[in-house]
């Protein structure tokens, strides 16, 4: 029963006697002046009922029922705000019905759903990165043989997104963890049959490729959700215990390959060199070959045009030949022949024999 004083009695304990007494049945100390006149304090007790008789009016049922009222919009208010719930951008939602995850999946926007028979777990769908392996050269996390027996540390990283929200929340304990441990294991088996240099220079992108075949196929068989989009391998490093002696390991295998490309641009160089001299000196064999065989069909020719020649006019053509053939041998001769005969011979060449004289003398 609230403190009221609606029959005129005292406090809420009923007792008092009369007007302006207390609940044990004494007036209050006022002081002097009396009341609640205006040179006094207010009365506490007037201050109370005026508040109740506000709350009568503005609260239906009286003072007792507005209580249960006010009571059950705040618990309405409070049981719709559990209901509603938003999905950002880069997540999705699963709803779940005593505890069993619906086959919808939430999409970005506001959704509503019975709290609390129902709740919702969310989960990112945007590519994450996962990094694996040692932090710093001082780390042994990322310590791994490779098939030559060296010891490397391996930092690398997997990208990867959510695929299946439901599968990703509820098929695996702990998917992040999981894909860690998978991703390192795989890891450590790639490196496992490759050299060290593979890993340091020479062939990282088929050891990550290797790698994330291997981490999709078990995390596929795990049902875990996930799709890797990547695996980077970012820093190798030699364990600090040994990096001066694996660093001049490093430095005498950069000399080797200076070594052996320079070996390789100077036989690259001199192979050059000898194939094209052999080109030419083929080409030259091959253009003496036309010409001497083309020469020696046009004398083939030549001497078989003299032939029929001959063959019709003997007489003349052996005269022909035998006054050709001694032009050829006596035109640069310095000797004068003359024929008793017919005397000097036209076709000896006369315009050149004044000249030793004239340069002698």
């Amino acid at each position: 029963m609230p403190w009221s004083n609606q029959n005129g009695g005292g406090g809420p304990w009923g007792g008092g006697g009369g007007n302006n007494q207390g609940p044990w049945g004494q007036g209050p100390n006022r002081p002097r002046g009396g009341g609640s006149g205006k040179g006094g304090p207010p009365d506490l007790e007037d201050i109370i009922r005026r508040g109740q008789d506000q709350l009568r009016n503005i609260v239906p049922g009286g003072f007792n029922g507005g209580v249960a009222v006010i009571v059950a919009a705040v618990v309405a208010i409070f049981w719709l705000i559990q209901c509603v719930y938003v999905v950002q951008p880069d997540e999705r939602g699963v709803e779940l019905r005593f505890g069993k995850p619906k086959d919808e999946i939430s999409m970005p926007g506001l959704h509503f759903h019975l709290w609390p028979l129902e709740s919702v777990e969310t989960v990112k769908v945007t590519v994450q990165q996962l990094n694996i392996g040692a932090t710093s050269a001082s780390s042994s996390n990322g310590l791994m043989l490779s098939s030559d027996k060296s010891v490397i540390n391996v930092q690398f990283a997997v990208f990867y997104t959510v695929s299946d929200p439901k599968a990703y929340l509820f098929n695996v304990e702990n998917p992040a963890e999981t894909l860690q441990q998978v991703s390192d294991s795989a890891m450590r088996e790639i490196v496992g049959r490759r050299p060290a240099q593979d890993a340091f220079r020479s062939n990282r992108q088929p050891i990550e490729v290797d790698v994330l075949n291997i981490v999709q196929d078990t995390m596929n068989r795990y049902g875990a959700g996930v799709t890797v989009t990547g695996v980077t391998i970012q820093n190798v490093a030699p364990p600090r215990e040994v990096a001066d002696a694996f660093e001049e390991v490093q430095r005498a295998g950069r000399d080797r390959d200076s070594t052996i490309e320079d070996a390789n641009r100077y036989t690259n160089q001199k192979l050059g060199q000898a194939r094209g001299d052999a080109a030419r000196i083929r080409e030259d064999a091959a253009a003496y070959k036309n010409r001497v065989v083309k020469e020696a069909e046009g004398e083939a020719q030549r001497f078989t045009a003299i032939n029929d020649e001959y063959s019709k006019a003997p007489e003349v053509t052996r005269k022909r030949l035998f006054i050709e053939t001694m032009e050829q041998v006596l035109k640069n001769s310095k000797k004068v022949i003359i024929d008793e005969k017919q005397g000097v011979l036209p076709y000896l060449p006369l315009n050149e024999l004044g000249k030793p004289a004239q340069q002698g003398g």
